[in-house]
């Protein structure tokens, strides 16, 4: 599975890391993914994901059934 949040769709960013003698090598910025199982009340089953912690928080939020509806408004697999 690629390192892409399903919620808040935060992918990896790129850029340099620059040591003190200003050495400029790419590196990569990870999103803050978490494996979880969220029960979805709508379809009566747990889905499990890997989520951001912001989308957590979007889940504590909204609610699981709202956040769900609009990532199969987006065509979102889950």
């Amino acid at each position: 599975m690629a390192k892409v949040c399903p919620i808040t769709e935060k992918r990896p960013l790129s850029g340099n890391r620059v040591s003190h003698a200003n050495n400029k090598t790419r590196r990569r910025w990870e999103p803050n993914l978490h494996d979880k199982r969220i029960w979805v009340p709508s379809e009566n089953r747990f889905v499990r994901m890997k989520i951001s912690a912001k989308g957590l928080r979007i889940i504590d939020k909204k609610g699981a059934d709202a956040v769900f509806a609009e990532m199969k408004a987006r065509g979102v697999q889950f």
